[in-house]
């Protein structure tokens, strides 16, 4: 079940050369461009990218298995 007012972002950090997900509740006054700015400004450039090693990595014995036809 998902929450209606979420809104999902995926600003581009120049410091890591990738774009990153942010789910936010924004109030209807809010600076949009503001926000986003300050959350790049946040951004934790080594944990995401340690993150994104982490995920893509297989194990050996993990892969998966190819159909032969």
């Amino acid at each position: 079940m998902a929450i209606p007012n979420v809104k999902r972002f995926r600003p581009f950090c120049t410091t890591c050369n990738d774009n990153f997900s942010v789910m936010a509740v924004l109030p209807r006054e809010v600076n949009v461009d503001a926000y986003l700015a300050d959350v790049v400004a946040r951004h934790d450039h080594k944990a995401f990218q340690e993150a994104k090693s982490l995920h893509t990595k297989v194990r050996v014995g993990q892969q998966k298995q190819k159909k032969a036809k």
